[in-house]
């Protein structure tokens, strides 16, 4: 028998940029345990601080039912778990279920009779009920739909937005059961002032997630291939964009790198599951081809450049302005602003990278990269703006344009300035 919703105990596994939001959102109305493997991060949010910056003091503050913990044993007291864990892909492009794997056999050893176990973590279609839900059932010795039941409600988290929140964002939600998705879905109801939408099934709950992401970075894929073909024909693809969006169903999509915890990863999640079924996804596939390439293709137009203004590539010095996958977040994961890195060290030329939004710690530990505390005048041959952080905007294109030495390249990938400030544009 499952415990009714007002006496029911929530446990959040994994307090990121999607738990955190909503063990705070939960912990307002129920009693609810936040649980994180990270002893840092548990200690940072006891004290009343996010290095994410999606809550603030306050709203941590507001929180009365949370606590937080690293101990599983303190999960039993939970009858509801939420799992949000991330869902990356390993250095073959391949889906990595390994924190989700992790966290399921945490949760076998905790879990009871009567008991929900909610995903949020973004998966293929089938992953919960054929990959997450058989180790529960493995460790615990429990039957599932018998003895636990299973929901899943894909995030929908977006770091960095203030004004498209938890609470603001329509919801998913999906059971094991009739009973169980009305549950799930009334309870998703008690913190989400959007609304819910309760899908018939929890594959269709997973298929749902995995392809908002998809059709997004086959659109920008799109553009960033117009964007190669306008940039041979001398045409300025931002000019173009603007001229086009004038019609009222013109989607006003941008070129650039794709990169973050969902667009740049997601699509694999699909097309490997499509393949295990015997299906080549070739519209999918070809789109992240274009996306992933596209670090390797800024690096050529700016070497391109620099030899047309007879500046030496070799031993050149670029600076790379933003680090982070977006803009205005201190959000690393998946950024490939590395790629511009990585393919500028190819070429023998170092590169510095200035971001005021990221964790130097994080940043060297994540990609063994040092950002720049301060900006020297008048030091490079090349600037690139790779993020549209507020900033550098605030900055003014004078102000980047004396970092520069004498002969320089600004490169606008984000449109920062006006086309006739700059010198490239993507």
């Amino acid at each position: 028998m499952m415990k009714p919703l007002e006496q029911s105990t929530l446990a959040i596994i994994g307090l990121g940029y999607v738990g955190l939001p909503l063990a705070v959102e939960f912990g307002k109305l129920l009693p609810t345990i936040g649980f994180d493997i990270n002893k840092t991060r548990i200690e940072e949010l006891k004290g009343g601080n996010d290095h994410t910056l999606e809550t603030t003091s306050e709203e941590l503050q507001a929180a009365k039912q949370l606590r937080y913990t690293t101990q599983l044993e303190d999960l039993r007291d939970a009858n509801v778990f939420i799992v949000t864990v991330p869902t990356p892909i390993d250095e073959h492009k391949r889906p990595d279920l390994t924190p989700l794997i992790k966290a399921s056999e945490s949760l076998g050893k905790v879990i009871k009779k009567g008991d929900i176990v909610i995903y949020e973590s973004t998966v293929y279609p089938g992953a919960t009920e054929e990959d997450c839900i058989p180790v529960i059932e493995r460790i615990s010795g429990l039957i599932f739909n018998v003895d636990f039941f299973a929901g899943y409600s894909p995030e929908r988290i977006n770091p960095g937005d203030k004004e498209h929140r938890l609470p603001t964002i329509k919801k998913v939600t999906s059971g094991s059961t009739p009973e169980v998705a009305n549950f799930v879905d009334t309870l998703y109801q008690r913190i989400i002032t959007a609304g819910t939408h309760k899908a018939s099934s929890i594959k269709v709950a997973e298929a749902a997630k995995v392809i908002e992401n998809t059709q997004r970075d086959l659109n920008i894929a799109l553009i960033n291939e117009l964007a190669v073909i306008f940039n041979r024909m001398g045409i300025d693809t931002e000019a173009v964009l603007q001229a086009a969006g004038t019609k009222w169903n013109f989607l006003p999509f941008r070129p650039g790198l794709v990169g973050g915890h969902c667009i740049g990863v997601d699509p694999y999640y699909l097309t490997h599951k499509a393949q295990s079924i015997g299906y080549h996804p070739e519209v999918i596939l070809a789109g992240r081809r274009i996306n992933d390439g596209m670090g390797a293709y800024v690096v050529s137009q700016l070497v391109k450049a620099m030899v047309r203004r007879r500046i030496q590539v070799e031993g050149a010095r670029v600076l790379i302005m933003g680090l982070t996958f977006k803009e205005n977040c201190p959000d690393l994961r998946n950024t490939r602003v590395v790629d511009i890195l990585k393919e500028l060290h190819e070429y023998n030329i170092t590169a510095d990278v200035y971001d005021p939004w990221v964790s130097v710690e994080e940043a060297q530990l994540e990609y063994n990269v040092t950002p720049l505390l301060h900006l020297e005048k008048g030091k490079y041959d090349a600037v690139i703006l790779a993020v549209a952080h507020q900033e550098f905007r605030q900055m003014g294109i004078e102000a980047i344009r004396e970092l520069g030495q004498t002969t320089h390249i600004i490169y606008d990938l984000k449109y920062l300035f006006p086309a006739e400030a700059t010198d490239l544009r993507l």
